[in-house]
C-alpha cells in the first residue's frame, strides 16, 4: 500500500510539474558558467509586466535575444529586477554592484552586475 500511494505522489508530481528551463538567447543558465553577469529590468509598453535582459558576454545579434525566456521562447516576466537578483542565487550568483544607466535626459534604470560565488 506505501508503494502504491509513494508511486501515485511521485506520478502526480511529476505530471504537475509545470517547471520551465530558463535560457537567455538559447542558453539554458544552469549551462552559463562565467564570473559575472548582468541584469535589467525592461518595462512593457503600455502594460505592467518587467522582462529582464541577461548579458554574460555572449554576442549580441537581436537585442530581443538577450531576454530571459522559457522554453517555448516566451520572455519570462518577473516581479521586478531584484526578484531576478534573488533567483540568480540559485545558479550560484550574488549581488557584486549596482549601477544606472542613463536612458534620457531625465531617466535612470539601475543595472545589477552579479559575480558567481
Amino acid at each position: 500500500m506505501k508503494k502504491l500511494i509513494f508511486a501515485a505522489a511521485l506520478a502526480a508530481c511529476f505530471g504537475l510539474s509545470d517547471a520551465k528551463a530558463q535560457n537567455v538567447n538559447g542558453m539554458k543558465l544552469t549551462d552559463i558558467h562565467v564570473d559575472y553577469i548582468q541584469v535589467r529590468a525592461e518595462k512593457a509598453f503600455l502594460a505592467n509586466k518587467q522582462w529582464i535582459v541577461l548579458e554574460y558576454g555572449q554576442k549580441k545579434g537581436d537585442y530581443s535575444e538577450l531576454y530571459i525566456r522559457d522554453d517555448d521562447g516566451n520572455k519570462l516576466e518577473f516581479n521586478s529586477a531584484i526578484d531576478c537578483v534573488n533567483k540568480m542565487k540559485n545558479y550560484g550568483y550574488e549581488l557584486f554592484s549596482v549601477y544606472t544607466d542613463q536612458i534620457d535626459k531625465d531617466t535612470n534604470r539601475p543595472v545589477y552586475l552579479l559575480k558567481r560565488k
